[in-house]
């Protein structure tokens, strides 16, 4: 769950060259160290029975980033500054902000590490619906909302939380309860790979480097196999995204994440010479302007029919991609309380959605695939 103006912001997700950091054996756990390939987002510095992490990119104002010493459970403190938070490894217990820490868990056999989370409707992972539903995991509040006195008493090794505006507020008053706060920025991940790579950066406070990279490595040979496939196309579908809130259409920039997949799917994302990395704001006539007769639309918030497009506002009829039936959600699955299994499990999973928009936009390149995420509305 992402709160506030992250809610709509995740509404229309949907080339960079890998940075390598290899790294040996680890000195601590006797696991493969953490190799970064694609996430830009944090670095990983391996002392002895300890490991400096850096958030490089807290959130996208940030001028600074933010280090956590990992200490070895029994280990001696190393010197550090006094900017750089200490936190003892491995973790047990830990309160996530956000569904798309919730894969990250499940993913690493930790799953009954959660024990706090805001608003637990939103979370639809069925391992983690069954501790909820078990009353393993405390409901805390969102926002400003949130039940810090009650967060405290649960004893969480840490709190992973996030920041859209920079405002760290609420996590100064948990760490004023002497309960650690990790901020987790891979919302600002730009590749796709590069966002599921943050795996990586939880299996830290676990001591399970090894156990991601295996995981990682996975979803990463599965998302290279269908971009290889779309990658000598030649005739590339156009396609248009988002929808209007207010009176303002919401879409993704040219190098957002959303605009890289559709890329890689082998599509013509009307905005890709577009340089934000971010959303932009349009009025309905300039989006009408450019995209009106694009062959393909996708990514329609949370509507389930066309019927229901036509009744929020019948100026979206006029759009090809409408009136072709071409219209395309990705909000079909959902978990037992309602929560978005593609806001949840689709920031982890992105070979799932290239697969998807692959097999949309070139069905016979994909012949067996079946669409996971996204379904076609009637």
């Amino acid at each position: 769950m992402r709160l506030s103006f992250s809610l709509l912001i995740v509404v229309f997700v949907f080339s960079c060259q890998p940075k390598e950091n290899t790294v040996t054996q680890s000195p601590v756990s006797g696991e493969v160290r953490t190799n970064i390939k694609y996430a830009k987002g944090f670095t990983v510095t391996y002392l002895e029975n300890s490991k400096l992490v850096e958030v490089t990119k807290p959130y996208a104002t940030a001028s600074t980033g933010i280090k956590y010493l990992l200490v070895q459970n029994g280990s001696a403190v190393p010197k550090h500054d006094k900017n750089t938070k200490v936190i003892t490894v491995p973790i047990t217990r830990m309160v996530c902000t956000s569904t798309s820490h919730i894969p990250l868990l499940d993913y690493l056999d930790e799953t009954n590490a959660l024990v706090g989370f805001p608003t637990t409707d939103y979370i639809s992972s069925e391992k983690m619906r069954n501790r909820i539903d078990e009353g393993f995991v405390e409901e805390l509040g969102i926002d400003k909302s949130l039940n810090i006195e009650r967060l405290a008493l649960l004893k969480p090794d840490l709190v992973m939380g996030y920041t859209v505006s920079g405002d760290l507020g609420q996590f100064k008053k948990i760490e004023e309860l002497n309960t650690p706060v990790v901020v987790n920025g891979e919302y600002l991940e730009e590749h796709p790979l590069g966002r599921a790579e943050w795996i990586k950066f939880m299996a830290l406070f676990f001591n399970k480097e090894e156990m991601a990279d295996s995981v990682f490595s996975e979803i990463e040979k599965g998302y290279l196999q269908p971009k290889a496939l779309a990658s000598d196309i030649t005739i590339r579908p156009t396609v248009m995204s988002g929808v209007v809130y207010g009176d303002t259409w919401f879409l993704p920039g040219g190098k957002n994440y959303a605009a890289k997949l559709l890329k890689d799917a082998g599509c013509q994302y009307v905005w890709e010479d577009n340089d934000s990395n971010g959303f932009l704001q349009l009025s309905f006539e300039t989006v009408y302007e450019k995209a009106h007769a694009t062959d393909l639309w996708i990514g329609v918030a949370s509507f389930k029919s066309l019927k229901e497009i036509e009744d929020a506002d019948k100026r979206y009829t006029k759009f090809s991609a409408f009136q072709n039936r071409n219209v395309f959600t990705y909000d079909t699955r959902k978990g037992a309380k309602g929560g978005s299994e593609f806001l949840e499990l689709g920031y982890l999973r992105p070979d799932l959605i290239l697969k998807d928009l692959v097999k949309i936009a070139h069905p016979e390149l994909l012949p067996e695939h079946t669409l996971f995420f996204h379904n076609q509305l009637k």
